[in-house]
């Protein structure tokens, strides 16, 4: 643990999570056992749930995004480990409204078998429940990969939409429908000139070439074994912004909602050329870059790297983005 300022692991999880509810006490509440953070003051005309969680490692995500307008509860695991079906059954259960509750998963097993459980145990209980699993990751869309694509940095955008939704009213099918549809129309891909520090042995988790970039990384350090030289940024962001309109087989006149990510060590200077980067590759192909979100939101600990993504939109998508939020990580 020499590179992080903490005693353990454990310690890095346990007190980080306990002076984040402190320092947001007016947005979260804390229950440590079994560890949940709900919203304290969520809209009052949702009448679902929205539960969302996954490993510690990768903050904000996802208690900096419990609040009004965004998500009503979240459980954080252990540093890149699925949350315990305890923790989203408890989180579950304290945050149902009279049309059930609904789960945003990314699609990693680990989450999927616990989210799963909680699920099997609330309708057990009578509390309706669904999920709408996040699945935005180019660099894993393989046949060869069973358990298809990982959920990385779109699942943001799947939350904040979803949240907007939930704060109209919407019941749990059509947010289930809603979900469904922008999961389906988002893309991420990630890169890493670093790997991040292990906890556990307080070194880099992979080795890279000092003239390398791992592309197509994944958010708990994956490697893809595709490793490129370390050119021209341009380059770089114009291939990333060319498998993405791929995968969404976007067209001229298109319209998008785009995300550049830093994860964890990529400072706001670079983020934001960046994003001056992936603006122009987009215009390139003609397609309408109509909302954006510059940070990092979605991390793996103190990686080097950065993801972009896209989701396609609409005037109904657009408006729910531009609804307002009140969490610890959502831009005012």
């Amino acid at each position: 643990m020499s590179r992080y300022f903490a005693e353990s692991p454990d310690d890095l999880v346990d007190a980080g999570l306990a002076g984040f509810a402190l320092a947001h006490a007016d947005l979260v509440e804390f229950t440590p056992d079994p560890g949940h953070v709900t919203a304290r003051s969520p809209d009052p005309r949702r009448v679902v749930g929205l539960v969302s969680g996954g490993g510690s490692g990768h903050e904000p995500l996802h208690a900096g995004f419990v609040g009004a307008g965004m998500l009503d509860a979240a459980c954080p695991g252990r540093i890149f480990a699925s949350p315990h079906n305890r923790q989203v059954y408890a989180a579950s259960k304290a945050v149902a409204k009279p049309g059930g509750v609904l789960h945003v998963v990314k699609n990693y097993t680990g989450d999927k078998i616990n989210f799963g459980i909680a699920a099997e145990r609330l309708h057990h209980d009578g509390i309706r429940c669904a999920r709408v699993l996040v699945d935005d990751d180019v660099a894993t869309d393989s046949a060869d990969i069973a358990v298809g694509r990982r959920g990385t940095g779109a699942t943001v955008v799947v939350e904040k939409l979803l949240g907007a939704a939930a704060d109209q009213g919407r019941d749990l099918d059509a947010l289930v429908a809603l979900g469904e549809r922008v999961a389906a129309g988002s893309r991420s891909v990630a890169v890493a000139a670093a790997a991040h520090t292990s906890p556990a042995t307080g070194t880099p988790a992979f080795d890279l070439p000092d003239d390398g970039i791992e592309y197509g990384v994944g958010i708990h350090g994956e490697r893809s074994g595709a490793v490129r030289p370390h050119g021209p940024v341009d380059d770089l962001v114009r291939d990333m912004t060319g498998s993405l309109v791929t995968a969404l087989t976007l067209t001229r006149g298109d319209r998008v909602i785009g995300l550049v990510n830093g994860l964890g060590r990529t400072t706001p200077l670079e983020l934001y050329g960046l994003h001056h980067r992936f603006a122009t590759a987009l215009a390139e192909h003609g397609v309408a870059l109509e909302r954006h979100l510059v940070g990092s939101v979605v991390t793996a600990l103190d990686m080097h790297g950065f993801s972009l993504s896209l989701t396609r939109t609409d005037d109904e998508l657009t408006a729910l983005w531009d609804a307002p939020a009140h969490t610890a990580a959502w831009p005012a």
